[in-house]
């Protein structure tokens, strides 16, 4: 199979992977300090740091979508490097 077949199939199946994850993720990091009671998101609102007080009973799911966040990036990366070599071998 040639290269540019390959590199298409990649393609649908990382879209597909990425399409799959759109629904539940969020941008920043959940933890528990240990200064404090409770779990914290720690995200950028505006620009700026903001940390936000996550209950108790939201936690693990809180942690999931920000999990699922970094394997979503994960697989924006491939797909963009994907696209760079189809790019330059349908240039040539």
């Amino acid at each position: 199979m040639k290269r540019i077949n390959l590199l298409r199939k990649q393609q649908v199946q990382l879209m597909e992977d990425i399409g799959a994850m759109l629904d539940s993720f969020l941008i920043g990091s959940v933890a528990k300090s240990p200064s404090m009671s409770g779990h914290n998101l720690t995200t950028k609102v505006s620009g700026k740091t903001a940390t936000l007080y996550v209950r108790k009973n939201i936690v693990p799911k809180a942690m999931e979508m920000s999990s699922r966040y970094k394997k979503l990036w994960m697989l924006m990366q491939k797909l963009s490097k994907v696209n760079w070599e189809l790019l330059l071998l349908e240039q040539s």
